[in-house]
């Protein structure tokens, strides 16, 4: 007689989740107002000196827009937003601390296209989102402020505070729609086609959870920026002989 053993393994899967940060319904709505393109801000007049660089022949294709943008966004104008946007988020409800960052943000730029881009938009988000998105704590702001510039970046981080929009996807959300807009300006002056701006969003997708990351845990005494060509390509931007964007 012979006897056969048979082993039976049995296969587990284990599913791995990471930790996240639930909006409830009305946050959400708000964030996606607020990012949207349509938003009444002005964010498709601006390139952030991407013009400068197609005009020069640098920016050919959308490989060539996805390092521009993403050099904005972890070496630039972008990563000194959300540095920005994480310290003022934080100093939402202390007064003083807040309008410390806002004023050290409204002047933190390289060139004044970028900081005509910057005031402007957050002058203009102030303003529609007092009206269609009222809060106590804007109005305030609005007040203290006078009219000295502001910029988008900390007007926005005061209204996601002032909504209960977390920081963490409120950051996010800052980061795509900054990527998202200039994405656009390469779309249009390139000029690309649309699935190759999907495709660079796409690609930009994977870098901001890593300059969120870092964002978050920056203190202001280490913020600065690294990028030099992108801060010509905007100075050079007010001399060109014809111009789509206003910066």
């Amino acid at each position: 007689m012979i006897t056969i053993t048979i082993t039976i393994t049995i296969m587990t899967t284990t599913t791995i989740t990471t930790p996240t940060t639930m909006l409830a319904d009305a946050a959400l709505h708000r964030l996606l107002a607020w990012t949207s393109p349509s938003y009444p801000v002005g964010s498709f007049t601006y390139s952030h000196g991407l013009e400068t660089a197609v005009e020069d022949g640098r920016i050919t294709t959308a490989a060539h827009v996805t390092a521009y943008v993403e050099a904005v966004l972890a070496r630039g104008g972008g990563w000194i937003d959300a540095v920005l946007f994480v310290h003022a988020h934080r100093a939402a409800h202390d007064d003083a601390a807040f309008d410390a960052l806002a004023e050290l943000a409204a002047a933190f730029r390289g060139s004044s296209e970028t900081a005509l881009e910057s005031r402007q938009q957050g002058g203009s988000f102030l303003s529609v989102t007092r009206k269609a998105w009222p809060h106590p704590a804007l109005d305030a702001f609005a007040a203290r402020n006078g009219d000295h510039p502001m910029a988008h970046a900390t007007v926005m981080a005061l209204a996601c505070a002032a909504h209960a929009i977390p920081l963490e996807p409120a950051l996010h959300g800052w980061l795509h729609a900054t990527a998202a807009n200039l994405v656009s300006a390469g779309v249009r002056l390139v000029p690309l086609g649309q699935t190759d701006g999907q495709l660079a969003l796409a690609a930009l997708s994977h870098a901001i959870p890593a300059i969120a990351e870092k964002a978050l845990v920056t203190p202001l005494e280490d913020l600065g920026t690294a990028a030099p060509d992108l801060e010509l390509a905007s100075l050079s931007h007010e001399t060109l002989y014809t111009r789509l964007f206003r910066s």
